[in-house]
């Protein structure tokens, strides 16, 4: 799979996609994040949950979230906007090439999700449930929202 900045990701998600947990966080999503329209690429056999935003972060005028969950519990949050920017929050194996990353949590940094192990960083993100994991997204992506930063993206409970 090619990143966006044009490199190899040899790291990939164990499993099959998990159906169930895309429609539980399509239906958190729904509920909840009024600039979003989450769907499913394909309802019966999908193999990513599509969320459109009506708005990007920092001068964006629009962006997008794609989302992969598998079976064994391994997700990819990857947001892409307007303006080219691209950052992605991960759980699943890396083979320990993140030198900064302990476990399987990790996120790749705007401007441009890099897999290069010294941009790659250790994810605030602990939690597994899909409802939990997908509700942290939320909040870290609406704070970042608001205060037009990108910053806050990775911060935790400890926003700017």
């Amino acid at each position: 799979m090619s990143n966006p900045d044009g490199t190899e990701e040899s790291h990939s998600l164990r499993g099959p996609i998990d159906r169930s947990a895309l429609i539980t966080i399509r239906d958190i999503i729904d509920e909840t994040e009024p600039l979003a329209t989450p769907s499913l690429d394909d309802y019966l056999n999908p193999s990513v949950l599509e969320i459109s935003l009506k708005d990007g972060l920092c001068g964006a005028d629009s962006g997008r979230i794609d989302v992969q969950w598998t079976v064994r519990g391994d997700y990819k949050f990857h947001y892409t906007d307007s303006k080219g920017v691209n950052f992605r929050w991960g759980k699943h194996p890396h083979d320990g090439d993140y030198i900064h990353v302990p476990g399987l949590e990790h996120y790749h940094p705007p401007p441009n999700a890099s897999s290069d192990p010294d941009e790659v960083e250790e994810s605030c993100i602990k939690q597994s449930p899909e409802a939990l994991v997908t509700r942290a997204v939320l909040k870290l992506w609406r704070v970042a929202y608001h205060s037009q930063s990108y910053d806050p993206l990775n911060a935790g409970s400890n926003p700017p």
